[in-house]
């Protein structure tokens, strides 16, 4: 398995521990995280992106317990790894698309994709000298889409990717994300509220909440 995970559990302050069902993904596959909001699907998110540690449980990315990691070392784990695409881009506005990505590289030390060539695939190249300030919201996400494909991650994760698009815009970045991971052979986990994703990714598990 390229990800799994033993009993999960959380607590954020003041409420009722959040317990998530055991996740086994193998390269090339593709996992629905749905769950309405306040349910803890973006908490489960960044416990598999080793953004926060689990109170009880486990998480294994190919073979290596995340929970053994620390520090500048879960940085580095994660930069290589794991790619993230968050429901705000969180991008450097000073800096342009292209600079935005060769901050990835830098920080993973790891030489992943070409920069230009990834953007072109995602029908941004053009803009691969554009400040992040002049993108429109849509190149924005497909900005942090490249950022989380430029190191050929062995797990993508992407927080909520459709939930303000409309149907043609869904399938397309649907369609994206499910082409680049399988180009780089990583597994694709997608967290979300939107029904309509079960159309495009039909394994999937539920996320109740406390």
């Amino acid at each position: 398995m390229l990800i799994s995970t033993e009993n999960i559990q959380y607590s954020h302050p003041g409420q009722a521990p959040l317990s998530f069902p055991d996740i086994h993904l193998k390269a090339n596959e593709a996992l629905l995280v749905l769950g309405k909001s306040g349910s803890g699907k973006t908490t489960l998110l960044n416990i598999l992106g080793g953004l926060l540690k689990p109170h009880s449980g486990s998480v294994s990315i190919d073979g290596v317990a995340l929970s053994s990691l620390e520090g500048s070392n879960l940085d580095l784990f994660r930069g290589k790894n794991i790619g993230i695409v968050f429901q705000k881009p969180h991008l450097l506005a000073p800096l342009t698309v292209e600079e935005n990505l060769q901050m990835a590289h830098y920080f993973s030390k790891k030489k992943g994709q070409e920069i230009n060539r990834l953007l072109d695939e995602l029908g941004i190249g053009e803009k691969s000298k554009s400040r992040v300030q002049n993108l429109s919201e849509g190149e924005a996400q497909r900005v942090s889409i490249a950022r989380a494909l430029v190191n050929s991650p062995k797990l993508i994760l992407a927080d909520e990717p459709t939930s303000s698009l409309d149907d043609e815009n869904t399938f397309k970045v649907l369609n994206l994300l499910q082409t680049q991971a399988k180009k780089i052979g990583a597994a694709l986990i997608i967290v979300t509220h939107d029904q309509r994703v079960k159309d495009h990714i039909p394994q999937f598990i539920e996320v109740k909440g406390a």
